[in-house]
């Protein structure tokens, strides 16, 4: 099993070969992948010294699964031409997540739609892997109606820059700024560019992504996105509205039950979901689980993870292990 980490020097390269490395992927050969300015770079894996190629290098080598986390321009122009050796592409960027030829996998959700035709498989937003994974249990028994969510952030979600501009502030140093405005004591209502609605392109990718990976648009969604000065995790205010009313012990029992899922709610000894405890962890956590009492068959739930893993890392690298298990590869 030869298996490529395209952006292998990144933020979210360096913790896929970490994942990787932890989960014991079956593989033979590892080809670490990054731009021509780092080819020749060294990074070790298993204890192993291995050499950064170029991605023509990579492709040349026809390995049988790329994991690409290289930004969506990068995706556009190489995940076809991998695909076009035989290789299947597993993608971080935004590039293909809602291209109709394209699946988008959360592997615990809708790993069943996968065939060994995809080639080209997209990984979704951070923030919408969080919360469909705490929503599709609950909207195969409820039914969802209406969301509403709120999210808050990490600066690890907009890169390398913007963890060093956070570092920097705090340390009191002027340096390069990834934000128009500091982030350190601040929040900034805006992830990603603005759209022609007045909306970011971060919140419409919630507001399409689980329509599609829940393969149902009969629910409408709307979202504000929020920057905050974490250094990583995000989190997520919830309100959702069912068409069938809910207990909220059935809904703390459906969740505790979901694969992958942690409630964290014990409002007695201060215990919630945070972005400190999410840190380093795949679970996506759920907590402060309560009836919106101003709305019928409506609840509100916080959602925390770790973005560079379930959000990112992690997701991509389960899917690579659903296609391995099912002989897709």
């Amino acid at each position: 099993m030869k298996v490529a980490v395209v952006g292998a020097t990144g933020m979210v390269g360096t913790v896929m070969l970490k994942v990787l490395e932890e989960r014991n992927l079956p593989i033979t050969e590892l080809i670490p992948v990054a731009s021509e300015k780092s080819a020749g770079k060294k990074l070790m894996y298993k204890g192993k010294e291995f050499t950064v190629v170029t991605l023509q290098d990579a492709v040349n080598m026809q390995p049988d699964i790329a994991l690409f986390s290289a930004g969506g321009t990068t995706s556009l122009e190489w995940a076809p031409k991998f695909a076009e050796v035989g290789t299947t592409v597993i993608d971080n960027s935004s590039a293909w997540r809602m291209d109709v030829d394209k699946k988008l996998v959360v592997p615990e959700i809708n790993g069943d739609v996968l065939t060994k035709d995809d080639k080209i498989i997209a990984n979704p937003n951070c923030s919408t892997i969080q919360l469909v994974m705490a929503l599709a249990p609950l909207h195969t028994k409820y039914k969802m109606k209406r969301l509403v969510i709120s999210t808050y952030q990490s600066v690890s979600g907009t890169g390398v820059k913007a963890v060093q501009q956070l570092d920097n502030e705090e340390a009191g140093i002027d340096g390069e700024m990834a934000y128009h405005y500091k982030i350190g004591r601040n929040a900034i209502p805006q992830c990603d560019v603005f759209l022609e609605n007045g909306y970011t392109k971060e919140e419409m990718k919630l507001v399409k992504e689980p329509k599609k990976i829940l393969r149902d648009d009969s629910f409408s969604v709307t979202a504000t996105a929020v920057r905050i000065p974490t250094a990583g995790g995000h989190s997520e205010a919830v309100n959702v509205q069912f068409h069938n009313d809910f207990d909220i012990a059935d809904v703390r029992k459906i969740l505790s039950e979901t694969p992958g899922v942690v409630v964290q709610d014990d409002l007695a000894n201060n215990i919630y979901p945070m972005p400190i405890t999410a840190n380093d962890k795949d679970e996506v956590f759920v907590g402060r689980i309560r009836r919106d009492e101003s709305q019928e068959n409506t609840l509100n739930l916080w959602i925390v993870a770790d973005n560079l893993r379930k959000g990112a890392a992690t997701n991509t690298v389960q899917i690579a292990e659903y296609l391995i298990a099912n002989n897709l590869v």
